[in-house]
């Protein structure tokens, strides 16, 4: 059995539905089917669950919804009545929708049953649709289905005793479609994973009922070793290992949710990246381990928006504690690291910028200047990251010298290095307007020039 999950831009218009149709009728072993809202026809265009915000938005603000309400039946509209399916799908997103508005008190809530109505009624409009071309297809509510979360709104994680009842879907005949992007609490409350947690929904379908192989497709043919909108026709990865995806995907390769392999990696499932458009190519496979590794690394991956917060104390390195007691500061601030490089006399604490506002920014440096008796405190804005990242980097000779000679050539200055215990990945930070020079010329020495080291 394959779990086959087909991203927002895959489910985005009619046309694609039957793409996506043709797709689950020519391979049986496609049976269980998970899928996102529709998402972009059009650069300019929005995508669905965006809408499903904006209406939360307004109703919360006061504002009037019913033009937001019919952009979205509009949309739900146009794709079925192209399918030749009954209206009844798209009437009751209103329905449902004005129900939820009146009904939901808690705004946390009110937001991720918005959220995940898109998801719902695109699979709903999915399984009529196959049915309606002479294929036995379900539609299953992941209560249903047994995906029990975390009652934490917008950021859930699924419960492990989820995973024995999900297994008892093996026993339903015919093609079962799933939403993805939400759960629900033991209380039976709606909650949603985080944004792109569709691909989870994926991985943990995949898990449950111990699938073959689980296969997300999307709009490319397989996964790059860099951001195609950098370099051209860049190379293609055919092998990436779980670590390296997830690498991937948390600096900046939009392709995967960072978080969804855990699933399918924690129970050893492997995932192929596919092309809806492009069903027959091979795509990349994600797996366990790999035999064959082409250089010394797989990709480079880069991401704005991150702050330094920088703190120096004269023998920092003899208190002991001190860096326990920044960190509680911000985890009492409400603020997540991403990096922690340090000296003997100096720590640097990497986050993303958008969590510090000039008020919160202010009582943070307060607090530690007072509380920790520092000798100097700074928050330094427009960061970006790039890291490279391959299995087996530390063990590789000349990769960090090949990697800071070419962020060099390009006249960049290296703000950060940071590798630590990390096997897999090694991080540049770098100014945000230097991201693409440096991202070129590592790629350059790494994927193009005859002296990387094999």
């Amino acid at each position: 059995m394959k779990v086959a999950k087909f991203g927002g831009s895959s489910v985005a218009s009619a046309e694609m539905l039957q793409k996506v149709a043709s797709i689950i009728k020519d391979d049986p072993q496609r049976k269980f089917i998970v899928v996102s809202a529709p998402g972009k026809r059009f650069s300019e265009d929005i995508k669905v669950t965006d809408l499903f915000i904006k209406l939360g938005e307004q109703y919360n603000s006061g504002q009037d919804v019913e033009g937001t309400l019919q952009k979205i039946t509009d949309r739900f509209m146009s794709i079925t009545k192209d399918l030749d399916l009954s209206d009844e799908i798209a009437e009751r997103i209103k329905n449902e929708s004005k129900r939820l508005l009146k009904e939901t008190s808690n705004s946390s809530h009110l937001m991720d049953a918005l959220k995940a109505m898109g998801e719902d009624s695109l699979a709903r409009v999915l399984s009529a649709y196959l049915n309606k071309i002479g294929l036995d297809a379900t539609y299953v509510n992941p209560k249903d289905a047994g995906i029990f979360v975390s009652d934490d709104p917008g950021d859930a994680q699924v419960l492990e005793h989820s995973y024995d009842k999900i297994y008892k879907l093996r026993e339903k005949e015919g093609i079962i479609v799933i939403p993805g992007f939400y759960g629900y609490t033991e209380k039976g409350v709606l909650t949603t994973f985080p944004r792109g947690g569709s691909d989870i929904t994926g991985s943990i379908i995949a898990a449950g009922i111990e699938a073959e192989l689980y296969e997300n497709f999307t709009d490319v043919s397989s996964v790059y070793s860099i951001n195609p909108a950098i370099i051209d026709e860049p190379n293609e990865i055919k092998f990436l290992t779980y670590k390296e995806m997830r690498e991937l995907s948390y600096s900046g390769f939009s392709v995967f949710h960072d978080e969804a392999l855990i699933p399918a990696f924690n129970k050893n499932i492997p995932v192929c990246i596919k092309n809806t458009n492009e069903p027959e190519a091979p795509g990349t496979m994600i797996v366990a381990n790999k035999e064959e590794y082409n250089g010394p690394i797989v990709g480079i991956a880069s991401d704005k928006g991150f702050a330094s917060i920088y703190v120096s104390k004269y023998l920092m390195n003899r208190e002991i504690g001190f860096g326990r007691n920044l960190l509680n500061i911000l985890v009492e601030e409400q603020i997540s690291f991403e990096h922690a490089p340090s000296g003997i006399d100096s720590m640097s604490v990497i986050v993303r910028s958008d969590q510090l506002t000039e008020k919160k920014e202010q009582r943070l440096m307060s607090r530690i200047k007072q509380e920790l008796d520092v000798d100097y405190v700074s928050i330094t804005h427009g960061l970006g990251m790039v890291v490279i990242v391959g299995e087996g980097l530390s063990n590789r000779v000349n990769v960090a010298a090949i990697a800071t000679t070419a962020i060099a050539k390009a006249g960049v200055n290296i703000e950060m290095i940071n590798q630590g215990s990390s096997d897999v990945s090694m991080m540049f930070g770098i100014r945000e307007e230097d991201i693409n020079k440096a991202v070129k010329s590592l790629y350059l020495d790494f994927f193009e020039s005859a002296m990387v080291v094999r």
